[in-house]
């Protein structure tokens, strides 16, 4: 029999790529939606069969990190052989504006997913999304032994779940990991994260479609890698015999002015025509520097990423580019699609 996986936050760009992964290696993905009156699940569309065919592996049900009654029936019933925690309110500048909703997601969901799987009493193994905004005002390199200081309300709820999963760990003898994920983009990354809010406006201003980028601090350093390749190492970390922490970085940083000139450039156009800034995009306490040392994940896990920022740059560009030339048609919808029906 296949195995089977629980995935929170499937339709999200981590969701997407890690369901597209699963599914390739043979798994049955059972994926966490919040029921909305319009359909949010664009990423996943192409990998939709009809639950009513023999052969659909992908199955859809209504739930919410802050339903914890609903969580023990799910995985009751589904069974998984691992669960996958991507849930989260997960943009940092919004965090201070909901700074009680980012801790009741991003944080206090995590325990009731852990307790969910806890009570509902399944042999399965946990994965939780960790992190780089954890190491905050710390200096690089950063690494599974760097000292957290967070410096958001976001971070701080990603603290507060790493440690949460480590105490099931100990506690509860719960095969549990945290994988501190630095910076990972794509085509499918939210267009209000700072990598797709350039690379959309570099499509739209060389359309002629837009003017001006308006842009907050262009000297934060970041690691950027690809999402596609590390939701592989989200997997690897749950195959290995023992449980552990692992840090998935590219370990080359770049600042957004340089993501900015890649970008333009790329295109043929010059950022400084078109970059503007604005102060509401700065964050109360900013992040430096985060570049992360992934050579613990190169030796235990044999992950390394191909793709560093600089190629990600361009390959967002040409995407986001190809979108705008197909009438807005979103990167990953090329074909006809049904409709979703929900298990």
């Amino acid at each position: 029999m296949s195995k089977r996986a629980f995935i929170t936050g499937i339709t999200g760009q981590d969701g997407s790529y890690l369901a597209e992964l699963l599914l390739a290696k043979g798994y049955e993905v059972h994926g966490l939606i919040r029921r909305a009156s319009t359909f949010n699940t664009a990423r996943i569309d192409h990998l939709y069969v009809d639950p009513h065919d023999p052969d659909a592996k992908l199955f859809l049900h209504y739930g919410d990190l802050g339903d914890g009654a609903r969580l023990v029936t799910l995985l009751s019933e589904v069974d998984p052989d691992e669960v996958y925690n991507l849930a989260a309110q997960s943009h940092v500048r919004v965090s201070f504006d909901e700074p009680e909703h980012t801790a009741d997601t991003t944080g206090t969901g995590t325990i009731r997913l852990l307790e969910a799987v806890r009570m509902a009493g399944i042999d399965t193994r946990f994965y939780q999304a960790s992190s780089s905004e954890l190491y905050g005002s710390t200096p690089p390199p950063q690494n599974e032994d760097t000292p957290f200081h967070p410096r958001s309300p976001y971070a701080a709820a990603k603290l507060y779940s790493y440690w949460i999963t480590k105490n099931y760990r100990e506690a509860y003898d719960m095969y549990a990991v945290n994988g501190i994920l630095f910076n990972h983009e794509s085509p499918r990354r939210g267009e209000t994260f700072v990598t797709r809010k350039i690379t959309r406006a570099v499509a739209a201003i060389k359309a002629g479609k837009q003017e001006h980028l308006y842009m907050g601090n262009l000297d934060a350093i970041r690691d950027w890698g690809y999402a596609a390749e590390y939701v592989e190492g989200m997997w690897r970390m749950l195959q290995v015999d023992e449980p552990d922490d692992y840090v998935l970085a590219t370990g080359t940083g770049l600042t957004v002015r340089e993501f900015l000139e890649i970008s333009f450039s790329h295109a043929g156009l010059t950022w400084t025509d078109h970059v503007r800034f604005d102060e509401r995009y700065l964050r109360p306490s900013e992040v430096d520097a985060l570049i992360g040392d992934g050579s613990k994940a190169a030796e235990k896990l044999g992950w390394k990423p191909t793709i560093d920022g600089y190629a990600l740059a361009k390959l967002m560009v040409d995407a986001d580019i190809e979108a705008l030339e197909c009438a807005g048609t979103p990167w990953i919808d090329k074909v006809d699609l049904p409709s979703w029906r929900i298990a």
